[in-house]
């Protein structure tokens, strides 16, 4: 007698803890240099696989954000004002791993007026590139709220890769991240892929969205001139945060990333554990091909 097969059951991806030689590296570099990093700062999964391969996503500008994602584990608050010495003690850093490209991310700082921080961002961009030569490197940036003067920092200090997260589709953003706004998101990887940058931008998916929703934001950020885009499952990093609706199987990953390279993204990202800055370095690699 053949029954009815039940429905095949989606479970959180398992996340390998295992902490080595190449972990407590990049540990004793990040602290001895007094820097932070988003991969500990926002719980990421993948901390032991990147830290452990040498490798660290380094947040300038502080630990405390000014904003407040549903999303998001990086603290929010008042935070302190910017560190002069962080853009040097940061390259050093890079040069001290040997990376041949880093991800430098920061916090959201509305709180200041003049530039949002873009100047912080630009002198880190310089000093790697004068103690780091070798290295790529990739800004992972906040919106500066759109404000051009500001953007255009980041701009000139020509980052290889610029990138800006959208983070989801465009129904649930206001859920996701109340005091951003996802048309000026849009209008930032518009700007960037214009003034001759390589845009990248990224989602995450289990919050609720359609998967035409998913085809339709890959469709929009597209159209802006992004090149590389990057889709990973959301994980809710404390019992404060969004809800996950639900955990996305594998073939659906797999099925965005097709449609995605047959939209003209030189490199799609898709997976349970993909982030932003996940397998970085070969994207940078692969999207010059």
């Amino acid at each position: 007698m053949h029954g009815t097969r039940p429905p095949e059951i989606i479970r959180k991806p398992k996340i390998r803890i295992q902490i080595g030689a190449g972990y407590r590296f990049v540990e004793k570099i990040v602290h001895t240099h007094g820097l932070n990093t988003v991969c500990a700062s926002a719980r990421c999964p993948n901390i032991y696989e990147c830290w452990g391969q040498g490798t660290a996503t380094i947040m300038i500008l502080g630990d405390v954000c000014t904003r407040s994602c549903g999303f998001c584990a990086v603290r929010t608050g008042r935070p302190e004002g910017p560190d002069t010495g962080e853009p040097l003690r940061t390259a050093l850093a890079v040069r001290e791993m040997g990376l041949r490209h880093v991800v430098i991310t920061s916090v959201d700082r509305d709180d200041l007026k003049d530039d949002f921080g873009a100047g912080a961002w630009a002198e880190t961009i310089i000093q790697i590139r004068k103690h780091a030569p070798g290295c790529t490197v990739e800004a992972l940036t906040p919106d500066f709220r759109g404000y051009r003067p500001a953007l255009l920092k980041v701009f000139e200090a020509r980052p290889d890769i610029f990138c800006h997260n959208v983070e989801c589709v465009e129904r649930i953003s206001r859920r996701v991240r109340a005091q951003a706004d996802w048309q000026r998101s849009l209008e930032v990887l518009r700007q960037a892929a214009d003034y001759g940058l390589l845009a990248k931008s990224g989602i995450m998916v289990g919050l609720g969205e359609t998967f035409d929703e998913v085809v339709t934001t890959m469709e929009q950020v597209a159209k802006r001139g992004v090149k590389i885009f990057t889709i990973g499952q959301y994980l809710q990093p404390t019992k404060k945060h969004l809800p996950v609706v639900e955990y996305i199987e594998k073939k659906r990953f797999d099925e965005y990333r097709e449609i995605g390279l047959g939209m003209g993204f030189r490199v799609v990202e898709a997976g349970p554990l993909v982030r932003s800055s996940y397998h970085a370095d070969e994207q940078a690699r692969l999207s010059r091909l």
